[in-house]
Parts: structure tokens; C-alpha cells; sequence
């Protein structure tokens, strides 16, 4: 498979487990950054791929899925921890901006460099018939979990409601590279402004892992076949 239709990113070892377990004829191979599989679905050339956690993976392998397999849609699933009051555990998210906070400027103005890794994500051909409920957000990410001191100010500055690691650099790689994406994150845990509740006990983020993976693989199918029509009819 030279080209893909689309390359599905999945950026977290855990995220990554699940999708071994839905696929599990995956022929899987190696990529620099992780493992990876190709198959068909809806009649499209798909490639679900390992990305690797933190902006750092994210960006490198973003750019290295672009550069082999020069899809028409990067599309990344995965998990996001939601702020309590904000959003529900277990909610789907798209993604329409994302904004990497943890940018600390002292020497110029912050506001420009904040400015500079934002992206705003064009949903345009996406269109009103959603193969499930979303909610439309803004998606905060750094390169660290959510502090609980940090909430008061994300929710004032950027009326945040949910934070990941990996969406802020994906989102801007594709923007560079001129490729449709679609980002798709489920709230797996909740922080307030106390504590966060996976923090002392994994199992709740893993177990909110597993819950929102499947539930978004289970609409992939649907995701690949809306984006791919509005992608298709576009020239090579």
C-alpha cells in the first residue's frame, strides 16, 4: 500500500492496546515510533498507526504519516481529561482549535508565540449529519497532565473543558502540510480543582481508556466514510 485514503493516529500506549484488541488481524509492522497496520474499511486504503505519546512523538510521527503515506485525511482518536463541571466522563469531543498552553515566553511577547501553535481545524466538509453526538470543542494540550491549580486559570483564559497531550502538535503539523484532519478525543478521567481522580488510582484512566477507544473505533467506519467523500472528489 503506497497511498492511504486516511492515517489513523493513536497516540497513548494505552489508547494504542485497544486497538489491538479490536483488530486483531492486523498485520502489524514497525514504524520509528511505534507499531502499525494497514486495512480496508468502507472500501478506503486505512492505516491505524502508533504515534506515541507527548508533542514531540506526535509531531515527528504526524509528519512521518504524511510523508509515506501522503493520506487525503489524518485523523486522531483518543482520550483527553476533562475538567469536572465543564464536560461529562465519557464524552465525545471534535476538536475545532487547538491551543498547546504550556508555551512559556519571557523574552518577547507571549501572546504571539501562544498564537503561533494554534490551530484552527477546518470541519468545513464535515457538514450537520454526524454519524454520532459530538460536542465542538477547543482542545488544550501540554506536554504534562492537567494540574489541578491550573484549572481555575485555563477555564478563565481559555474557557478550557478538556486537555491531552498530542492534539495541539498533530493539528499543527497537518495545518502545515495543507491535509484535512479530524480529531476526535473522548474524556477518559475528570480533574478539578483539587484533584484529579485518575491521579492516585490508574485504573480509572485506564479503565475510561478502553471505554472511550472503543466507543470511537466502533464510529470510525462512519468518520472514514463522511470525510472520504468530501475528500475524494478532490484531485490528487
Amino acid at each position: 500500500m503506497n497511498r492511504a485514503d486516511a492515517v489513523v493516529i493513536i497516540s497513548a500506549q494505552a489508547e494504542w492496546e485497544v486497538v489491538r484488541d479490536v483488530y486483531t488481524t492486523l498485520e502489524i509492522k514497525k514504524t520509528p515510533f511505534g507499531e502499525f497496520g494497514e486495512t480496508t474499511m468502507e472500501g478506503l486504503k486505512v492505516v491505524l498507526m502508533h504515534g506515541g505519546w507527548g508533542k514531540i512523538a506526535a509531531a515527528a510521527s504526524a509528519q512521518y504519516a504524511l510523508d509515506r503515506w501522503r493520506p487525503r485525511l489524518l485523523i486522531n482518536l483518543g482520550t483527553c481529561g476533562g475538567i469536572a463541571g465543564q464536560v461529562q466522563k465519557g464524552e465525545i469531543l471534535l476538536v475545532e482549535q487547538t491551543v498547546v498552553y504550556d508555551i512559556c515566553e519571557r523574552m518577547g511577547d507571549p501572546q504571539e508565540a501562544l498564537d503561533f501553535y494554534t490551530t484552527c481545524l477546518d470541519l468545513s466538509w464535515i457538514g450537520d449529519a454526524l454519524p454520532v453526538p459530538v460536542r465542538r470543542v477547543r482542545l488544550l494540550s501540554a506536554d504534562h497532565d492537567l494540574d489541578p491549580g491550573e484549572v481555575p486559570t485555563l477555564r478563565e483564559r481559555f474557557q478550557a473543558v478538556a486537555v491531552d497531550w498530542e492534539s495541539g502538535a498533530i493539528a499543527w503539523v497537518a495545518a502545515r502540510n495543507h491535509c484535512p484532519c479530524l480529531i476526535l478525543r473522548g474524556v477518559s478521567d475528570l480533574v478539578d480543582e483539587t484533584r484529579g481522580e485518575a491521579y492516585a488510582a490508574l485504573s480509572v484512566f485506564q479503565h475510561g481508556a478502553e471505554t472511550v477507544m472503543r466507543t470511537l473505533l466502533s464510529a470510525l467506519p462512519a468518520w472514514l466514510s463522511l470525510g472520504l467523500k468530501a475528500q475524494m472528489s478532490k484531485p490528487l
